[in-house]
């Protein structure tokens, strides 16, 4: 499973299939003309909301968790599981890497078109989960064998065990005698050592087995933009080939990758368009990401499983925004590929006023046999697409 997300949305007017044509005879919008070769093999689906995103540029925050960031009273920020992290739990469990999280760029440079996060990705608890910035970093994370020798490794994984009893027998004493504001915030804190140990465990089973051998060679240094984002997608290609990892977030790069088009306009203003260099801009951005996600849906068809199916027949893909455009969180832009979720693929769908987007990553979850009964602020799944 596989989730793109790009902050500020797309060019509306240029991006969005006609909303009268629905299921399979629609034409498609210049901004996704790139796309032309794999019409049959993938589905937009209009009118989506994120209605809990409060703060409309918060891209990376709410898309994958449909949290309402009011939920408890008194936090200036609440969030929840999301998608990727749901499907991780079933299908990380015999993979080294339970789920893969990239970033792209420095989301610095982004200022609120990501929001608060590391990743697109939030643990049970609603806490951020760490993403890879670099992609070299990314390929030795991967692919590259370890350096210190085995019995000391296992050393360290020891003495980081050691030291998480210690820290439990401490903060076990402290319970007797908090407020319940308190002992909710201390069971949080429980709950990110419980995660801990999970990981660690899970180190210690890989310790002694061989990464494998990178299937692409190591990349150079200091790559941004669409070079950055092209080599991204080959990462995420081998790592489920190698089945490294089966489940992966991409917060994707907007400065970096308008400024190696050639684009001066802030990643911001760029949003908010309207005729004339702003929104040529925006245009240029959507041609640009439908190019390079084509480019990944090539890989992915061309890469053989070893029974004679292809990656693409294994995966479901997901590729989107929180908004629309400007601040508008309705009709969120959501495109569906891969054979991997058996949604029906080359359709237009339109759905009704307010569904959720949530309802699209449970009907993904559903797919590929997570049956969870709601995530986030769904209401169902999403029928009209389901084979």
């Amino acid at each position: 499973m596989v989730f793109l997300g790009f902050g500020f949305g797309v060019t509306q007017e240029s991006w969005l299939p006609d909303a009268k044509q629905t299921g399979a005879a629609y034409t498609l919008p210049p901004g996704l003309a790139p796309l032309a070769r794999h019409q049959a093999d993938f589905t937009i689906v209009q009118g989506l909301t994120n209605k809990h995103s409060a703060e409309a540029h918060w891209g990376s925050t709410f898309w994958l968790t449909g949290a309402n960031r009011y939920a408890e009273p008194g936090q200036s920020m609440h969030n929840s599981i999301s998608a990727d992290q749901v499907a991780a739990r079933e299908l990380g469990k015999d993979t080294r890497f339970t789920s893969l999280q990239l970033n792209g760029g420095d989301p610095s440079l982004d200022g609120p078109g990501h929001g608060p996060g590391l990743s697109l990705a939030w643990d049970a608890g609603g806490k951020p989960v760490a993403g890879l910035n670099d992609p070299v970093v990314a390929f030795h994370r991967l692919f590259s064998d370890e350096t210190l020798p085995l019995a000391q490794r296992q050393a360290m994984l020891a003495k980081e065990g050691s030291v998480l009893d210690a820290v439990m027998e401490d903060a076990s004493q402290l319970q007797r005698g908090l407020s319940k504001r308190d002992t909710d915030k201390l069971d949080e804190y429980f709950q990110s050592i419980r995660e801990i140990e999970v990981r660690l465990s899970k180190e210690e089973k890989w310790l002694s087995v061989a990464k494998p051998k990178a299937p692409l060679t190591e990349p150079k240094p200091g790559l941004q933009g669409v070079a950055e984002v092209k080599l991204m997608y080959d990462l995420m290609v081998a790592a489920l080939q190698t089945d490294s990892t089966r489940v992966i977030t991409y917060r994707q790069p907007i400065s970096t990758l308008l400024t190696s088009l050639g684009i001066k306009v802030a990643a911001h203003d760029m949003s908010h368009y309207s005729p004339g260099e702003r929104m040529e801009a925006s245009q240029k951005r959507d041609v640009t990401q439908s190019e390079l996600l084509a480019h990944l849906i090539d890989k992915l068809k061309a890469t053989q499983e070893p029974d004679g199916t292809t990656l693409f027949d294994h995966t479901s893909l997901a590729y989107g925004s929180n908004l629309r455009s400007v601040h508008n969180l309705d009709n969120c832009p959501t495109l569906l590929t891969g054979r991997g979720a058996g949604i029906k693929l080359g359709q237009h769908l339109v759905v009704s006023k307010d569904t959720p987007l949530c309802n699209a990553w449970l009907t993904m979850l559903h797919g590929i046999g997570v049956n969870a009964e709601r995530h986030g602020d769904s209401t169902g799944v999403l029928k009209e697409i389901v084979a």
